[in-house]
């Protein structure tokens, strides 16, 4: 009973939140943030009355199963962006955006941090400056994507900004997990090869591959039904059954394999989307099927975060050194990639403003390095910190960029209804 009233609330308060910021002109995401944060452990949670919202973080880690199913069907949905006839136009620009501008919102915030390790020395070790600047390459796919439907965005930079976006994360996975290695080396005094280079390198490549196995069976499977409301349920029912197999870890010797969801559930909706014909119309039904989990999964994230990091300044003061350079690296690197591949005047001056929001990735990455003791609970405070400003900016921005590049179409003003004329009296 407490859960699904936890969950009811939730839902709701999502719902009708999002009605004052439709009239604020904000996104619908932002108002699912706030609405987690008002019913979660620092807004109605306070009051510790189970199913009244969410009272502690022990309490939300029972709803994490709708987090990892909502960030499947996320990956599934941009998945279906690297269709081949569009990727012969945009991949190679796709490509090279989404690898030079992560790889420089790496580079500008290690650069930065390291200046600042200077200054505040034991405050900012260097392994927690190099680790900072590899989640600063991961960019958040929902927000993006939420933002992109909520307004129908549709252009030259919507097209090329959801492939960026899933090339950015691969980028990201393999940056961090080349410079975490690093990092546990400087502060163990040991080097690992197998860590820092092969499992990252295993995991991308164990992740495609399980996601176009999946794909290719999934469309083998579809062939079974011709009613779209049984292709409905069995698409759900694969990106269930792909999500679960991706959490399995497999010891091979010293070799630790694991999977991204993130990346096999993208190349799940790849493969589909490429090899079935009627795959469009069964996309258009999942993404109205999700649209109440996208909710929760959104008032779940501001739920989550952690409003306590606002109470350490140091956290404050690297923390938005942080935003600042990752916001000027991923901007820079985009406005630069853009322009050297030919990209239109718009697209180069907007696409890395609709780059900065950051979440679920990043959130991963912050508890993997919890492993690395004190300094590594330092970095998941100024990780939650920069994640709650980006949340809440992220998503407003990104609509303000795709309405300046043209991809939001303003909605034309409502005429008001005239009064029907009094009956003629004769």
């Amino acid at each position: 009973m407490q859960i699904l009233s936890a969950l009811a609330i939730a839902l709701a308060a999502g719902l009708f939140l999002s009605r004052v910021t439709k009239k604020l002109g904000l996104p619908s995401v932002t108002a699912y943030l706030v609405a987690g944060i008002l019913i979660g452990p620092y807004g109605l949670g306070r009051f510790g009355v189970a199913g009244m919202g969410f009272t502690s973080a022990e309490n939300l880690r029972q709803f994490e199963l709708i987090s990892h199913v909502a960030l499947g069907f996320i990956a599934f949905a941009i998945g279906n962006e690297f269709r081949l006839s569009q990727l012969k136009q945009i991949g190679k620009q796709a490509t090279f955006i989404g690898i030079f501008q992560a790889l420089i919102a790496t580079l500008m915030v290690d650069a930065a941090l390291l200046v600042l390790h200077l200054v505040l020395k034991d405050a900012l070790p260097v392994p927690m400056a190099i680790t900072l600047g590899a989640i600063a390459a991961a960019t958040a796919p929902a927000a993006t994507l939420m933002v992109v439907r909520q307004y129908k965005a549709k252009g030259r930079l919507t097209d090329l900004l959801l492939p960026i976006v899933a090339i950015d994360d691969a980028v990201g996975l393999i940056v961090f997990a080349i410079s975490f290695g690093i990092a546990k080396a400087m502060l163990n005094g040991e080097f690992s090869l197998i860590s820092v280079l092969v499992e990252p390198l295993i995991e991308i490549v164990a992740s495609l591959a399980l996601g176009a196995a999946m794909g290719v069976l999934f469309h083998w499977s579809e062939k079974f039904f011709s009613s779209n409301s049984k292709r409905l349920g069995l698409s759900v029912a694969f990106v269930f059954m792909t999500v679960a197999i991706s959490m399995a870890k497999i010891q091979v010797g010293p070799v630790r394999i694991g999977f991204s969801s993130l990346l096999v559930c993208m190349m799940l909706g790849t493969m589909f989307c490429n090899l079935c014909d009627f795959s469009a119309d069964i996309m258009d039904r999942t993404d109205k099927w999700t649209a109440p989990l996208f909710t929760l999964f959104f008032v779940l994230s501001g739920a989550e975060l952690e409003l306590n990091v606002f109470r350490s300044l140091p956290i404050i003061g690297i923390g938005a050194a942080y935003i600042f350079f990752r916001s000027l690296g991923k901007y820079l690197g985009a406005f630069g990639s853009a322009k050297l591949m030919g990209c239109e005047k718009k697209t180069v001056r907007y696409l890395g403003i609709t780059l900065l929001p950051q979440a679920g990735v990043a959130l991963g990455m912050s508890v993997t390095v919890v492993s690395l003791g004190e300094i590594g609970m330092l970095i998941r405070n100024i990780i939650l910190f920069s994640v709650l400003i980006y949340e809440l900016v992220g998503p407003v921005l990104t609509k303000m960029a795709l309405m300046k590049a043209g991809d939001i179409q303003p909605r034309p003003i409502e005429k008001s209804r005239k009064h029907r004329p009094a009956p003629a009296k004769f």
